[in-house]
């Protein structure tokens, strides 16, 4: 019974991680502590939930990644680069999140997150590429037929990388809920492209923010054996949604789930 209610929880972990570029952990994490405090699932602590979500999240990103690598949505040249610095600011994360207490700490992440999801709103402000000029320059062509053009400053990209890098490994949750918004709003990225990038770049940052949180025992690896499964299919899932979705509607469900994400988040941080 515990593994088939596992697997649910990886199956839709792993669609819409996959769908908006998040991971999955921002599913998986909290399910396992609730379910846990309310008796239906073993005791598992914050600190092994987190580590416990990292190592899953690999297959997530792998499977996803594999799916968009098909319909050549993944943004290599610029995924690897973003890892340059989301890499250490994973492990930093992973490391930290055994030292922190962290109740204020998701309070503000929280309210960070439900404005983030207001800025998205007005990402067509921020779109023009003639009011911007990068160093890194990439074009892609939407599901729509438009050709749009968008790219980066390295030191800054690199910068961000590792903020969105440490929030991942300190949390669990990938990443990619700072990753995609800000290759959206600030280099301009295609919703298409930002979210099947960011999957390609947590798929990285997890392998190594995991293996930190196993090398401190912080795996419960009977959870996360019965959760790979459905994350994996669940992934797959997700990425055939999204590639018959319209950008604006990814926009409009990634940001659903920062605000949900956001408000969990703040419940959290308040201990309610």
């Amino acid at each position: 019974m515990e593994y088939i209610f596992l697997l649910i929880i990886g199956l839709l972990a792993g669609t819409i991680g996959s769908l908006v570029g998040l991971g999955g952990g921002v599913i998986i994490v909290p399910a396992l502590l609730f379910f846990s405090a309310a008796h239906i699932l073993p005791t598992i602590s914050p600190q092994a939930a987190v580590g416990t979500s990292l190592v899953v999240i690999i297959f997530n990103g792998l499977s996803s990644t594999l799916t968009y690598m098909k319909h050549k949505m993944v943004d290599y040249k610029s995924g690897l680069f973003f890892f340059i610095g989301s890499g250490p600011g994973a492990m930093l994360g992973a490391w930290v999140n055994q030292h922190v207490h962290m109740h204020h700490f998701s309070l503000y992440f929280g309210l960070f997150l439900i404005a983030v999801s207001f800025l998205l709103m007005f990402q067509s402000r921020f779109s023009p590429s003639k009011k911007r000029t990068f160093p890194v320059v990439r074009t892609y062509v939407t599901n729509e037929g438009e050709e749009v053009t968008y790219g980066y400053h390295p030191f800054s990209a690199t910068l961000i990388a590792f903020v969105v890098g440490f929030v991942g490994g300190f949390f669990g949750i990938g990443g990619g809920s700072l990753m995609v918004p800000a290759m959206m709003l600030l280099f301009l990225f295609p919703p298409h492209v930002a979210v099947a990038t960011s999957m390609f770049i947590v798929f990285l940052s997890s392998i190594v923010s995991s293996m930190t949180h196993v090398f401190m025992g912080n795996v419960a690896w009977t959870f996360a054996l019965s959760l790979i499964p459905g994350v994996w299919i669940g992934a797959k899932c997700g990425a055939w949604l999204n590639r018959r979705l319209k950008g604006k509607t990814v926009v409009t469900l990634l940001r659903m789930v920062l605000i949900l994400l956001g408000v969990r988040l703040i419940m959290q941080g308040l201990g309610l």
